[in-house]
C-alpha cells in the first residue's frame, strides 16, 4: 500500500512528510511518536522526532513532531516543531485537541490528514464551571471536516479500554488505516512486535483500528437509554413489598411524569430509605395538584427532577457512603486497568469544615455548638485542615464505613433539618407562583440546579442560589418573569465568582 501525500505547488520539502501528534499524559504520546518513528526507518526513510512539553496537564498538550524522508543517504536538514499550514498529518489523542490544532493553524485542507479520537478527556476549564462548561463537540467535529484535507475520526479510546490497551495503540492502528503514510500494515504490526510490552493488547487495539480507519465507519448515534419500569431490586419480603407499593404509586401519575418520578423515586431511596421515598412522592403529588395536561405537566415533570436532587444532597454521610461501595472499587480498577487479583491503594483526599461537623451532630447539640463563636472557633482551628486516609488499609476503610453508618440517623441531624427547611421554602414558592405564573413556577424549580457539591463548594453555590432567588419578587408581577429568571439562572452558572452574575442582577433592578 502507498499513499501520495496532497502537496502544494513549488514546495520545496515535498519529499519530507510532516506529522503532528497532540496528547497529554497518560495517553502515550511519546510511544506513538517512538513507534511512527521506527515504522518510518524500518521502511528505509531517515526520521527525527522532537516534542514541546505544554505547561501542565490539561492546561496545555505535548506537542510530539516527527519528520521523516526517504534515505537517499545524504542527511537531510528537519524543523523542530510543526509550522501553521505545513502539517501533512495531525494526531489528536483526544476531541478537543484537535479542535485546538484547527484553531493553531496545523490543519489545512489541502494537505492534513486529521486523525483524531472522537472522545472526550475535559479540561480543567471545563471541569471548575458551575454549569456544564463541555466545549460543544458536534461544533468541533464539523470544525475539523471542514479544516481537514481527510477526517479519521472515532472513539478510539473505547477501542484501546476494550483491547485492554491504552490510546496510543489504535491511534497508530488509526493512522495506518488512513493510508497517509507509505507503509504496509505488517510494518506497523512488526515495530509493535519489536516495542515487547503489552505486545498482544496493543495489537488487538492497532488491528480494530485499523479496520475501523481503512472502512471509514461512522460513529452509530448513541441508543437512547430508557428506565426500567421494573428495576432489579433483592431484599426482605416486606422491604420489597413497600418498594413495589411506591412503584405502584408512580403508575398512578399521568404519564408524562412517570419516566422521571421512577428515576427520582430510585435515587431517593438509594440514599436513605423507603420512608424517604414515600415522602418524596408525597412531595411530587403536592406538584401535581398545581398542574394540568395544558402544559403536559412540565412542573411536575422538573418537579420530579429537582425533588429528587435537593432531596438527595451531599454531606459526609453521603461521601462516605459512596467512596465504600464496592461498586466504586470495582469502578477504579476497570478505569485504571488493574487486574481483580492485584492490590490496589486508593487514597482519599478531605478537608473537613466544623461546619461540616455540626451538620452531623444532632440538631439541637449542632445549634448549640453554631451558636457560641468561641467553641465553634475552638474546634473549626482543630479539624479545619486537609487530611488524606487510605481507604485500602482496614483504619481508613472503617472511618469512613463508621461515618456511612449513620445513614439511619440522619433525618435526626442538624444539616438534614437545615437542607429540608430550604427545600420546603423553595418548593412552596415554586408552586404558588406556578398558579399565577406558570412559566416562573417551573424556572424556580430550575433554579436548584444552581445547588451542589458540599463543603465550600456548596456555600458558594447556596450563596448564589438566594441572590437569583432574592430576584423573583421583582419579577412576579411581570409577564416574561420567568424567562428573567432564566437569564439570571444561566449567569450564575457561568463563572465561579459570580460576576456575570452582578450585572444580570443589576439588569433586572432597573425593569
Amino acid at each position: 500500500m502507498r499513499a501520495e501525500l496532497p502537496v502544494r505547488a513549488g514546495d520545496a520539502t515535498r519529499s519530507i512528510i510532516k506529522i503532528a501528534v497532540l496528547a497529554v499524559g497518560g495517553q502515550g504520546g511519546g510511544v506513538l511518536t517512538d513507534w511512527i518513528v521506527a515504522v518510518a526507518e524500518r521502511n528505509g526513510y531517515r526520521a527525527q522526532s522532537t516534542s514541546v512539553a505544554g505547561v501542565a496537564q490539561r492546561t496545555g498538550a505535548t506537542i510530539y513532531y516527527v519528520e521523516m524522508t526517504p534515505d537517499t543517504g545524504r542527511a537531510p536538514i528537519f524543523s523542530l516543531s510543526p509550522s501553521q499550514g505545513d502539517v501533512d498529518i495531525l494526531i489528536a489523542a483526544e476531541m478537543m485537541e484537535a479542535g485546538r490544532a484547527i484553531m493553531r493553524g496545523f490543519v489545512t485542507p489541502d494537505r492534513t490528514t486529521l486523525v483524531a479520537s472522537s472522545h472526550r478527556v475535559l479540561a480543567v476549564s471545563e471541569k471548575i464551571m458551575p454549569g456544564d462548561g463541555q466545549a460543544d463537540r458536534p461544533r468541533v467535529r464539523k470544525a475539523a471536516e471542514d479544516a481537514s484535507y481527510k477526517l479519521v475520526c472515532f472513539d478510539m479510546e473505547k477501542i484501546a479500554v476494550d483491547a485492554g490497551s491504552v490510546i496510543s495503540s489504535s491511534l497508530f492502528g488509526a493512522l495506518a488505516g488512513s493510508g497517509a503514510l507509505p507503509f504496509a500494515r505488517e510494518s506497523y504490526e512488526e515495530t509493535i512486535r519489536a516495542s515487547g510490552r503489552g505486545v498482544e493488547a496493543s495489537l488487538r487495539a492497532f488491528g480494530v483500528s485499523y479496520e475501523r480507519a481503512l472502512t471509514g465507519e461512522r460513529e452509530r448515534e448513541p441508543v437512547p437509554v430508557t428506565a426500567d419500569a421494573s428495576p432489579s431490586v433483592a431484599g426482605p419480603d416486606r422491604m420489597l413489598r413497600e418498594w413495589t407499593a411506591l412503584m405502584s404509586r408512580v403508575e398512578t401519575l399521568p404519564e408524562a411524569i412517570r419516566d422521571m418520578a421512577r428515576r427520582g423515586l430510585k435515587k431517593v431511596v438509594d440514599y436513605q430509605d423507603l420512608a424517604y421515598g414515600s415522602l418524596y412522592l408525597d412531595r411530587l403529588d403536592q406538584a401535581v395538584a398545581v398542574d394540568d395536561a395544558v402544559h403536559d405537566y412540565g412542573f411536575s415533570v422538573e418537579a420530579a427532577k429537582y425533588l429528587a436532587n435537593a432531596m438527595v444532597y451531599d454531606d459526609i454521610i453521603r461521601v462516605a457512603d459512596l467512596k465504600t461501595r464496592t461498586s466504586r472499587q470495582g469502578r477504579l480498577r476497570r478505569e485504571q486497568g488493574v487486574k481483580d487479583n492485584a492490590v490496589i491503594q486508593v487514597t482519599e483526599y478531605f478537608h473537613p469544615r466544623m461546619e461540616e461537623i455540626c451538620g452531623t451532630l444532632p440538631a439541637p447539640l449542632g445549634r448549640y455548638v453554631e451558636a457560641r463563636p468561641k467553641l465553634f472557633d475552638f474546634f473549626d482551628r482543630r479539624i479545619n485542615k486537609g487530611r488524606r486516609i487510605r481507604t485500602d488499609s482496614l483504619r481508613g476503610y472503617l472511618m469512613l464505613w463508621t461515618m456511612a453508618a449513620l445513614r439511619p440517623w440522619r433525618r435526626s441531624l442538624l444539616r438534614h433539618n437545615v437542607e429540608e427547611a430550604h427545600l420546603e421554602a423553595w418548593f412552596k414558592e415554586a408552586r404558588e407562583h406556578a398558579r399565577g405564573n406558570y412559566r416562573l413556577g417551573v424556572e424556580i424549580l430550575k433554579c436548584r440546579r444552581l445547588i451542589k457539591g458540599y463543603s465550600d463548594t456548596h456555600a458558594r453555590a447556596q450563596s448564589k442560589f438566594f441572590r437569583v432567588m432574592g430576584a423573583v419578587p421583582l419579577l412576579a408581577p411581570r409577564e416574561d418573569g420567568g424567562e428573567w429568571l432564566r437569564r439570571l439562572r444561566e449567569a450564575a452558572l457561568l463563572d465561579e465568582e459570580g460576576k456575570a452574575l452582578d450585572g444580570a442582577l443589576k439588569t433586572v433592578a432597573t425593569l
